[in-house]
């Protein structure tokens, strides 16, 4: 019902600031210019479906390959302990466990294509013990905010665009992202268990989270030790030869197994499409609402507010060069990605705009376009306490981001 609210906002709002124009600065273009929004927002969500049936096909296969293999039954088994606590309505050993795994060192990995395929494989898996189809469950509404909050130890894409505009140091916002997401997905899971219940004062529940914290330390400690020219290389290459060697382990396993490697991934593959084309209405549907929304000007006029209400707090404001991303990024990746992009063209990519832009990009993940695409592919109608878990989560990674782009490059 959330969502049902927000996106109605979205039109009327669009609608009564366009309208306002028209009869205050006679602009004459602005009802044009949002129906101009819908057809080109619509022909956008089309074209993201239509390419995720490709990727899906790719990930849906080697996922298929793990299954046969017996490998995903291998990575449940050494995070059961783990997810049965933090999932305790979900099945011990379901194979959920083993996709939301992947899909979230993907995440962490900065590679959001690999991880999308991975979490609607476990949305989907999720969904065969949903009680009630077409509202979210638990687990789910806990996958997803984990999605949302998009902790990240590697932002492969931002680097490689802060790389393309001739960054100094195109992996300098690398600690304040990681720094960011761990923020943003520790207050999504604290958010979550409260809302659900869940007792985070567990042994298991600390063992792990204590054993993650010194991994990702070690890694932090590691990459530090590096030339700063070096750092790019080096974790790109991390994160690629992870991910590749996932896939060689799948099909490793798979041969042992004695599987038909081949048909076993065609077979996986099969289920891309149809989810794909499930995708469309929802992603169309929100993508719209945004595209009209950003088209009225309510954007421009929401950031100047927010601009004028700090600077009569006496609050340095360098920030709101950022807030286009940062009010972009939980509505769409490519808006927010766009966002990014003209803060880098129009302050500078070593600009203190440009890279608090570029951690604010990299701080959280695009929760509306999660929950449309994860719960649209399995029929969820219903999204219960996501939208706000989910919410909060972004607010905590967006201002973590800012309080650290201060710190870092101020």
């Amino acid at each position: 019902m959330v969502l049902n609210y927000i996106w109605i906002a979205f039109f009327l709002i669009a609608f009564v600031v366009a309208l306002l124009r028209l009869l205050f600065l006679q602009d004459l273009e602005i009802f044009p210019n949002l129906v101009n929004a819908t057809f080109d927002y619509a022909r956008t969500g089309f074209e993201i479906s239509l390419g995720l049936t490709g990727v899906l096909t790719l990930w849906l296969g080697f996922m298929k390959i793990a299954e046969k293999g017996g490998m995903i039954q291998l990575m449940t088994r050494a995070i059961g302990p783990f997810f049965n606590r933090l999932f305790p309505d979900l099945p011990k050993n379901h194979p959920a466990y083993g996709s939301m795994m992947m899909n979230l060192a993907a995440n962490m990995l900065g590679l959001d294509n690999a991880a999308t395929p991975m979490g609607l494989k476990a949305m989907k898996e999720m969904q065969t013990v949903n009680p009630h189809k077409e509202s979210a469950s638990n687990p789910q509404i806990m996958f997803l905010v984990l999605n949302t909050s998009g902790l990240t130890i590697i932002p492969i894409s931002i680097m490689v665009y802060r790389a393309q505009f001739g960054a100094a140091n195109p992996a300098d916002i690398f600690l304040p992202i990681l720094l960011a997401t761990f923020f943003s997905t520790l207050a999504g899971v604290l958010t979550v268990s409260l809302v659900q219940g869940i007792k985070l004062y567990d042994k298991v529940i600390l063992s792990y989270l204590g054993g993650l914290t010194a991994a990702v330390g070690a890694l932090i400690w590691g990459l530090s030790q590096l030339e700063r020219d070096q750092l790019q290389v080096v974790s790109l290459l991390i994160a690629n030869l992870t991910l590749f060697g996932f896939i060689t382990l799948f099909i490793v396993r798979a041969m042992l197994k004695k599987v038909n490697v081949y048909e076993a991934f065609v077979e996986g593959g099969k289920e891309g499409f149809g989810i794909a084309i499930k995708i469309i209405p929802y992603l169309i549907a929100i993508l719209v609402a945004i595209g009209v929304f950003r088209a009225s000007g309510a954007m421009d006029y929401l950031i100047d507010g927010v601009a004028w209400f700090f600077a009569h707090l006496g609050v340095d404001t360098r920030f709101v060069d950022a807030l286009p991303t940062a009010l972009m990024k939980p509505l769409s990746g490519s808006g927010a990605r766009g966002m990014m992009i003209d803060a880098l063209e129009t302050f500078g990519v070593d600009s203190f705009a440009g890279r608090l832009a570029s951690t604010v990009q990299g701080a959280t993940d695009t929760t509306f376009y999660i929950i449309a695409v994860y719960f649209g592919s399995v029929g969820i109608r219903r999204t219960r306490h996501a939208v706000g878990c989910g919410l909060i989560a972004d607010f905590t990674g967006i201002v973590a981001a800012i309080l650290l782009g201060y710190l870092f490059f101020a």
